[in-house]
Order: C-alpha cells, then sequence, then structure tokens
C-alpha cells in the first residue's frame, strides 16, 4: 500500500463520525481478538507437534529462573 493510499484512509477516518468511529474501533478489536486466537492456536499447534506441553514450560522457567 501506497504512502498516498494510507494516508488518503487515515484522512478517511478523521472525518467519521464519533459513532462511525466507535464502530470502527469495535471490529478493529474484533479483528486483533480474531488474529490473535489464529496465532494463538497455531501456536499450540506446533508446540503439540514439538512436545511441548504446559509442564515444559513451567520446567523451562524453573530452571531459567533458579537454576537446575
Amino acid at each position: 500500500m501506497s504512502t498516498t493510499a494510507v494516508q488518503e484512509i487515515l484522512e478517511r477516518i478523521d472525518r467519521l463520525s464519533s459513532a462511525e468511529r466507535a464502530l470502527l474501533d469495535a471490529r478493529l478489536a474484533e479483528r486483533d481478538e480474531e488474529e490473535w486466537k489464529r496465532a494463538a492456536e497455531e501456536a499450540r499447534a506446533e508446540a503439540r507437534t514439538r512436545g511441548i506441553n504446559q509442564a515444559a514450560i513451567d520446567k523451562a522457567i524453573h530452571e531459567q529462573r533458579y537454576g537446575k
């Protein structure tokens, strides 16, 4: 996306009413949440394939903090 396109989008956002802005903010928050959930699920799936579970994570943190 070009700088000009981004600037145009920002200008259009500035022209939104407060109700439209609130709706935009809500929709963007929903998208962020969906992306986070998708990324988290991918990370959990990768951890499972590598044999990493919560116990392994807890053990690694303990060893990092307190040594073996």
